[in-house]
């Protein structure tokens, strides 16, 4: 019974540190095109997903005064595909907007990795304000 107890007991502290490690989940590469008046965005996300506990959980693109524009949302880890790309299509961008931020969320950290600024009228991404 003692030995159950202190394997289980190592157990969730190897599943608690590996999950701490995995870090933020950031934004490192966007694409987007305008069809139809909508548009697309690849967007790839680079996050060390450690299983089902903590994984890159959705990605979002978000106006500058924060107002979620659309989201994608990644249903299962990608453990074994880092970085990954995935797409959106039908997204509403809202007339005058000059850019859009895109970020990415984990199921531990939330938000606060790397994210990307899109401009709306050349489509070129790049760094978000106050980030390398």
């Amino acid at each position: 019974m003692k030995i159950f107890t202190l394997a289980a007991i190592a157990g969730a502290v190897t599943i608690i540190a590996s999950t701490a490690s995995a870090g933020e989940a950031d934004v490192v590469g966007v694409r987007m095109t305008e069809r139809g008046g909508t548009y697309n965005f690849s967007v790839t996300v680079r996050h060390a997903d450690a299983g089902w506990e903590h994984y890159a959980d959705k990605w979002e693109v978000v106006a500058p005064d924060g107002t979620v524009i659309d989201t994608r949302v990644l249903a299962h880890p990608h453990d074994n595909e880092q970085p990954f790309t995935r797409s959106l299509g039908g997204v509403r961008i809202p007339a005058g907007l000059a850019k859009v931020r895109v970020r990415a969320h984990d199921k531990v950290h939330g938000y606060g990795g790397a994210e990307m600024d899109v401009d709306m009228k050349t489509g070129q991404a790049g760094p978000g304000a106050g980030q390398s």
